[in-house]
């Protein structure tokens, strides 16, 4: 499924299901020490339902299964969902192919909502309620992020200086290390309970970098298939010029925990308390 919003890529469009192939093997690539800052607080474990917006090939619910949460992935592109399905064969998972703005599940049918690298594309004016109602009382949302530090690291650096050179608006770029930005309207329902951002060193070799990059929005999804052989043949010539066969990219985690309010703001009386039975 083609998107083109203006907030992304200066409005350029792209289809994640162009490179879920790609996606699929290049892009499960969150080490330990990521998943263990998720189970601390406590979360997609121990009979949780948890439900994974914009899951692509499941990485999430599938690296996580073995904590014993139930999960439900839902993602737009028809496309990641058969390779996360094709990935899941032996997990209780559940797919959907849906827009994470129009779900049609019961209210209160969710204990958890995850959405990992993916929260940027909603329009958070539908989700939000969406989301409220989706989730029990105490419920929460939890936002993840990963990404490389192309100030820090010279391989990172240089990559994605070749991405822009073939897709200069590409927004995924110039990435420091910073809080997950949360939109005022979550303001409303939720409380922001908990952030961290922490430094990750994520191993690659030369093939797994240079699919890791092929398979971002800025290439696979959105170039045509002459650009992404020129970038691919540059690609393949800098990574043989700058790194050795095996090497880190430096990284960075971000963590941003929501939790819903137990009573409606609208309902409390004037000068009164709210009393959580927490």
């Amino acid at each position: 499924m083609e998107i083109a919003d203006r907030r992304i890529d200066g409005g350029k469009p792209f289809d994640w299901g162009r490179t879920s192939e790609d996606y699929a093997k290049y892009r499960d690539i969150y080490p330990p020490e990521f998943y263990r800052r998720i189970l601390d607080r406590g979360l997609c474990r121990d009979g949780q339902r948890v439900l994974d917006l914009g899951t692509g090939t499941g990485v999430l619910p599938r690296n996580l299964y073995a904590y014993g949460a139930r999960w439900t992935g839902v993602d737009i592109s028809e496309e990641q969902i058969r390779q996360a399905r094709l990935l899941s064969e032996d997990m209780d998972i559940r797919y959907l192919a849906a827009s994470a703005e129009e779900l049609d599940f019961p209210d209160r049918s969710f204990d958890v909502v995850t959405a990992c690298q993916c929260f940027w594309y909603f329009d958070h004016g539908k989700l939000m309620p969406e989301l409220c109602r989706l989730l029990e009382p105490g419920g929460r949302i939890l936002i993840l992020y990963m990404a490389w530090l192309p100030f820090e690291d010279r391989i990172a650096g240089e990559s994605e200086r070749l991405v822009l050179k073939y897709s200069p608006n590409w927004s995924g770029a110039k990435e420091t290390m910073r809080p997950i930005r949360i939109p005022d309207v979550y303001k409303e329902k939720f409380e922001l309970v908990y952030h961290e951002e922490f430094p990750l060193q994520v191993s690659f070799t030369r093939e797994s970098w240079h699919g890791r990059m092929r398979a971002c929005r800025g290439v696979g999804a959105s170039l045509t298939e002459a650009e992404i052989a020129l970038w691919e043949e540059e690609h393949r010539k800098l990574l043989e010029k700058i790194a050795p066969e095996n090497f880190e990219i430096r990284h960075y985690g971000a963590v941003a925990e929501l939790k819903k309010d137990r009573m409606d703001k609208k309902k409390v009386r004037p000068g009164r308390r709210k009393q959580y039975a927490d």
